[in-house]
């Protein structure tokens, strides 16, 4: 469990959002995007603060007009999470929010218009330490690709990026990420594949409008599992029909399960059958329910029978074996107690939070020591 990935990952510039590393060699970031409407400031807040609750490391807020422009600034100082304005067209809008904190600019420099208003964007960036985010997807390419490819194609999304990636390099602006987002996987699989060849940047990982939480969750896990196991990108948005807070999660089991991220649980459990002494799906529900909270990296592993249950029990932190009359569980893979069914979910998350708490003592003492 607790294994290395072999996963070897493209070599890529660093840029950062804010106080959140993305590229080089820090973890692959997860970020989501706001829904609710920005002049709205309470409740984009809100929304924010469960998103940082959930773990995501970066939130995209779309800006829109001059009006969302302020309310953004009033929304970046009531959130510690580094914020992305979504901006198309109006390069004032990014001048603004630049100088109201804003910690990376979502733009396209084609859409910008005239070259001194990329210019002056590019400057504002440059002068406050704002990286910027190219943004290029298959439903809003521009017009000339379209007829010149006849439809959206890798190539078409490729080209379109190295476009505005070209005023960027004229303007001698290294500091920034790309995306080529399709909602076809085989398109942006190419597209980035392509793209990860040509440029030194960090990549932002994405299969644009994937669809609702269980068909949007499939066709990204495919999509983005192809990519990450070839070492492409470094940080991504799992774009679902949902609620936002599920894109975190869902981007963060992705990267657990290839181990290139670690944060909060990371459950084993059987999907259950006539052996079970317990009853598994009903727990596995109830534990992923009540310790959504934890952020410490944590292997827990919920097997209804003996079968497998003692084999995986001693690769985990903590693993629960179904038996009778009553469960085994391990801690730290040797056996440590018996659990009855009647407060099985009570007793496994009081052991799992002591546990929980022991790790985090442990990696307090560590930083105390080298300080």
């Amino acid at each position: 469990m607790h294994a290395q990935s072999p996963i070897v990952r493209r070599k890529s510039r660093q840029i950062h959002v804010g106080k959140v590393p993305v590229g080089g060699d820090a973890p692959i970031s997860v970020q989501s995007m706001t829904n609710t409407d920005t002049l709205d400031v309470a409740a984009t807040v809100a929304q924010i603060r469960q998103l940082e609750t959930a773990g995501a490391d970066i939130v995209r807020v779309s800006v829109p007009d001059m009006d969302a422009a302020e309310a953004f600034g009033r929304i970046k100082r009531e959130v510690e999470v580094p914020l992305v304005a979504d901006i198309h067209f109006d390069y004032k809008i990014a001048l603004r929010v630049a100088e109201l904190g804003v910690d990376c600019l979502r733009i396209n420099p084609g859409n910008i218009g005239k070259e001194e208003r990329v210019r002056a964007v590019v400057s504002a960036a440059r002068d406050n330490g704002i990286p910027i985010r190219i943004g290029v997807n298959a439903g809003s390419l521009e017009k000339d690709l379209q007829k010149k490819y006849g439809e959206p194609t890798p190539a078409a999304l490729v080209e379109s990026a190295m476009r505005h990636i070209d005023h960027l390099d004229r303007l001698d602006f290294p500091d920034f990420k790309v995306s080529v987002k399709a909602s076809d996987v085989f398109m942006a699989v190419a597209a980035y594949r392509d793209l990860a060849t040509r440029i030194e940047q960090p990549l932002h990982l994405g299969i644009t409008e994937a669809g609702g939480l269980r068909s949007g969750t499939v066709k990204s896990s495919i999509g983005l599992g192809m990519l990450l196991m070839d070492g492409i990108g470094d940080t991504i948005r799992v774009s679902l029909a949902a609620d936002p807070v599920e894109e975190i999660k869902v981007g963060y089991d992705m990267l657990k399960s290839l181990r290139l991220r670690s944060k909060g649980i990371n459950f084993i459990a059987c999907p259950s059958c006539s052996r079970q002494n317990f009853d598994v799906i009903a727990t596995m529900n109830a534990l992923e329910e009540r310790l959504e909270d934890v952020m410490t990296p944590l292997d827990v592993s919920v097997i209804g029978c003996v079968v497998n249950g003692p084999g995986e029990a001693k690769e985990s932190d903590i693993g629960l074996t179904g038996g009778s009359p009553a469960n085994l569980v391990y801690i730290d893979g040797k056996p440590a107690s018996k659990l009855r069914n009647d407060h099985l979910v009570d007793d496994l998350e009081r052991m799992i939070r002591d546990k929980v708490r022991e790790k985090q003592q442990a990696e307090q003492d560590v930083i105390a020591r080298d300080a």
